[in-house]
């Protein structure tokens, strides 16, 4: 299988690159700029956009293009942070859609990256992917515009949109920081602790991505997610259990709105997201519950 990863030096694309070239599997890896660190393997291409668009046979007979790429949700929301945010991911899928339109042969499948922000936040309700998508703050308004954006830009190719929880692993994202208070000692829950925390281990995110390029019949939205979403207080002492660290101080609300501002409010709001349609079609995840996950990253 031949394979184009957008974004494929960040977190969940080293990852996802790593996986497919021990499977054998041809990776083309696109950004702006060749990275200064690239991995050395003769099953593996770097290219910019605008190499790409001098000379798209590289891209040729792909079966897939993951789109991982665009700015993360954790940085300050000020108008400079939210602009790059909308913009980072709309220009990334346009430069995508473009490659496209060059291509003789064209994917068969398109893995677009979301977020499960696009269900808005609840402590009560559970959402599946038959949910409504609900706009109610930046995080959903913005992941419903990248929604509607690949809607648009792979119209007439199969599209998956992978509605990310958090995901864990050790090696980048949101849990190295989420830990590390409790390393410290002094942390408890998080304002009430009731809020929803809708997680992944690392490499059932990996899993599951090359699982839905696979299998012909999944499209439209996916949950990327653990059957076993936690609340705050339960994820923060099975964290405390786990590391044999204490869990006792709770974190005021007022104060990380007075450290963070408007970020604050993905750690003080949640949604409990179940990935139903992984589970219809038959994907087993290997860490399906939160000490499972936790007690490998701990090895």
């Amino acid at each position: 299988m031949k394979a184009i990863i957008c974004g494929g030096t960040g977190f969940i694309g080293t990852a996802l690159t790593q996986y497919w070239l021990q499977a054998g599997h041809e990776i083309i890896i696109v950004s702006r700029k060749t990275p200064e660190e690239a991995i050395s393997h003769s099953k593996l291409l770097y290219r910019t956009w605008d190499g790409l668009t001098n000379d798209p046979e590289p891209a040729e007979e792909a079966h897939v293009l993951v789109n991982l790429a665009g700015a993360s949700l954790s940085q300050r929301w000020n108008a400079r942070g939210k602009s790059l945010i909308r913009q980072s991911r709309i220009e990334t899928g346009a430069a995508a859609g473009n490659l496209l339109g060059l291509l003789k042969s064209k994917p068969q499948v398109i893995i677009q990256a979301s977020a499960v922000a696009i269900y808005g936040t609840s402590f009560s309700e559970t959402f599946d992917e038959s949910s409504p998508s609900r706009v109610m703050d930046f995080p959903s308004e913005v992941v419903k515009t990248w929604e509607d954006a690949a809607d648009q830009t792979y119209e007439g190719v199969r599209l998956v949109k992978l509605r990310t929880g958090v995901v864990l692993g050790n090696e980048g994202g949101a849990f190295p920081k989420m830990k590390l208070p409790y390393m410290l000692g002094f942390v408890g829950k998080i304002g009430s602790g009731r809020q929803w925390l809708s997680w992944i281990h690392l490499a059932d995110m990996v899993a599951l991505i090359d699982y839905c390029a696979a299998c012909s019949d999944i499209s439209g939205p996916v949950n990327a997610t653990a059957p076993d979403p936690v609340t705050n207080d339960r994820f923060g002492a099975a964290v405390g259990q786990v590391y044999s660290r204490p869990h006792w101080f709770p974190l005021p609300a007022f104060l990380l709105r007075a450290a963070l501002g408007e970020l604050s409010e993905i750690l003080l709001k949640g949604q409990r997201v179940l990935p139903a349609k992984l589970l219809q079609h038959g994907f087993v995840f290997t860490y399906p519950d939160l000490p499972k996950a936790l007690r490998q990253l701990r090895t």
